[in-house]
């Protein structure tokens, strides 16, 4: 149990028909057999099976649910890679009113999160992110950047051989698995995003606790994404919130873990499990690392130094909403796993941070694709090309 790597884009292996079967429970012939396709719109029928497949899911969730928090939950404090301290954890009513009172309300605690919206085209590309920095005592701050993926010069005398390049290179960046230039610029946009809510979060709070999303030290900032600057500054950054600002807790929206989250579903409300430091989680980016040889000497070095130092747990606030995966310093994951909860039961039925969405709201309605797209089609005007570099459809999958 660890926090999540993204997977390789080239290990993309074709599952065999008895995984389908397994994961379905039908043969993928009877699937594609289009004698078995409704035909038509039947809403009764569609909801009867619905209601059938729902209804069996939830029951064997229960008893999942029932045996975990039974023979299991007793067993973390114990378990191969547990951490000082693992175990179950209640926070009781009169904790969270303190939280409450003395931290949340009292404009202690700051939340940072973010979005990022693109623009793709064949002769640019554009991507703009937002940040949000709030409390309960107003906005901290709202920070955005625009990034504009030109193309590469290619530098070629006939041509022929320029327009044949450029078609190549372009081609290229539709294949992400080809490790090209391209597939490293589209870590760089994730890293650059996860990197700037950590160093607003750092830089720009003032809060004695910082709330942030997803897990602290993402594979992204923790490989530089293949990018020597922006491994320099991710592991600077990081160092000074581990050292200057250890009173945090990063809360990701992701089901990325989707195991831990079973082991979550067993929790009651107001509880919280505390499992393991980040040190496999660690060890994991350092064994699969495919970058230069000082940026792993540099991430080793951080690795081995502070991953230990950082505790991930669960909680869940509620039990009408799914739980959550939490992540604090060692020394205060008791009051970080209070602070998660009491933020969350602001609105108990999502369960999820309300400092988090209140930053992702304020920077959609600033920065989201609606004013974007608007601000892109109105340059375009005014540049003369109208709609002929648009993709006017956007894919349903």
């Amino acid at each position: 149990m660890s926090g999540s790597i993204p997977p390789d884009d080239d290990d993309d292996e074709l599952s065999g028909d008895d995984d389908f079967q397994a994961s379905f429970r039908e043969e993928l012939g009877r699937t594609l057999n289009l004698e078995t396709w409704a035909e038509g719109f039947d809403i009764q029928a569609i909801m009867e099976r619905y209601q059938a497949e729902i209804g069996g899911a939830m029951r064997k969730e229960d008893e999942l649910r029932s045996t975990i928090r039974r023979d299991l939950l007793p067993k973390l404090k114990n378990g191969p890679h547990a951490s000082i301290g693992a175990g179950v954890y209640q926070v009781s009513a009169e904790q969270l009113a303190a939280v409450h009172d003395g931290l949340l309300f009292a404009g202690q605690v700051g939340g940072v999160n973010g979005i990022s919206v693109s623009h793709e085209t064949l002769p640019l590309d554009i991507t703009q992110i937002g940040i949000g920095a709030v409390s309960y005592r107003g906005t901290s701050g709202m920070f955005s950047q625009r990034l504009f993926r030109r193309e590469v010069a290619i530098d070629v005398e006939n041509p022929y051989a320029e327009a044949e390049a450029y078609i190549n290179m372009r081609e290229d960046r539709s294949h992400p698995g080809r490790n090209g230039p391209d597939s490293l610029s589209r870590l760089a946009r994730r890293g650059i995003r996860t990197y700037a809510e950590r160093a607003i979060l750092v830089e720009k709070l003032e809060t004695e606790w910082r709330m942030g999303h997803g897990n602290p030290f993402a594979y992204e900032l923790i490989t530089g994404s293949g990018y020597a600057g922006l491994l320099d500054f991710s592991l600077k950054m990081l160092t000074r919130l581990m050292e200057e600002q250890s009173r945090f807790v990063f809360v990701p929206s992701e089901m990325d873990n989707r195991g831990l989250l079973t082991l979550g579903h067993a929790l009651d409300a107001g509880e919280f499990a505390i499992l393991e430091t980040l040190e496999r989680f660690g060890d994991d980016i350092l064994r699969v690392w495919k970058y230069d040889t000082e940026g792993l000497g540099q991430a080793t070095h951080f690795v081995k130094k502070y991953c230990p130092k950082v505790v991930m747990g669960l909680f869940r606030a509620s039990n009408s909403a799914p739980p959550h995966i939490f992540y604090a310093h060692v020394d205060h994951v008791h009051v970080a796993a209070a602070v998660a909860i009491a933020d969350s039961i602001v609105r108990p039925e999502l369960g999820f941070p309300m400092l988090l969405d209140v930053a992702e709201t304020h920077c959609r309605n600033a920065f989201g694709a609606d004013s974007f797209q608007g601000l892109i089609h109105d340059a375009y005007a005014q540049a003369d090309r109208s709609l002929q570099y648009f993709n006017g459809r956007k894919p349903h999958r």
